[in-house]
């Protein structure tokens, strides 16, 4: 790493990004990165974000966003009440997100997690929520961290109401 180097959250790019060296200890997320990600962005399926630190194009991390929606119904009654009355409402998926093992316990969890967030938040479509697909009770406990809030029935899918992603932010 070059001294003074601050690492970059940017667009995938299968031709410029190395990731044949990532492995954060999950073989899904690393197969997925290595496999698969250049072929979403292809096809316009996910976007891959990738955290570098130039000018070495190995990658430290990485995240995927991509629209979705959320039946209200799955969504705590408190919070669908102040809601129109739409039985499905957008969201945007947060799919993966993963560090390099090597870079682990240093932040860069929190720092991929939050670009994400302020992504969402600068995105010109409509998004009520930001959602993810806990892998593990690990993963639960780190998002419950960021404020992430437990669907009623599905234990491992969290999510972040953009009205409190918007406040995080100010006026970013």
């Amino acid at each position: 790493m070059t001294v003074g180097a601050r690492p970059a959250i940017e667009l995938f790019d299968a031709g410029r990004h190395d990731r044949s060296r990532f492995a954060c200890g999950v073989d899904a997320l690393d197969r997925y990165l290595r496999s698969q990600a250049g072929q979403d962005a292809r096809r316009r399926v996910a976007a891959p974000y990738v955290l570098v630190e130039p000018p070495e194009p190995a990658i430290l991390g990485f995240y995927t966003l991509a629209n979705t929606s959320i039946r209200a119904a799955e969504l705590p009654a408190a919070f669908v009440k102040r809601l129109p009355r739409y039985p499905i409402l957008p969201a945007t998926l947060l799919g993966r997100l993963a560090v390099d093992a090597t870079r682990r316990g240093k932040g860069f969890g929190t720092l991929l997690l939050l670009d994400a967030l302020l992504r969402c938040l600068r995105s010109e479509t409509a998004s009520l929520a930001v959602v993810v697909d806990a892998k593990d009770e690990t993963a639960v406990a780190f998002y419950e961290r960021h404020d992430f809030l437990r669907l009623p029935d599905q234990p491992r899918r969290l999510f972040k109401p953009m009205a409190e992603i918007e406040t995080l932010f100010g006026d970013s």
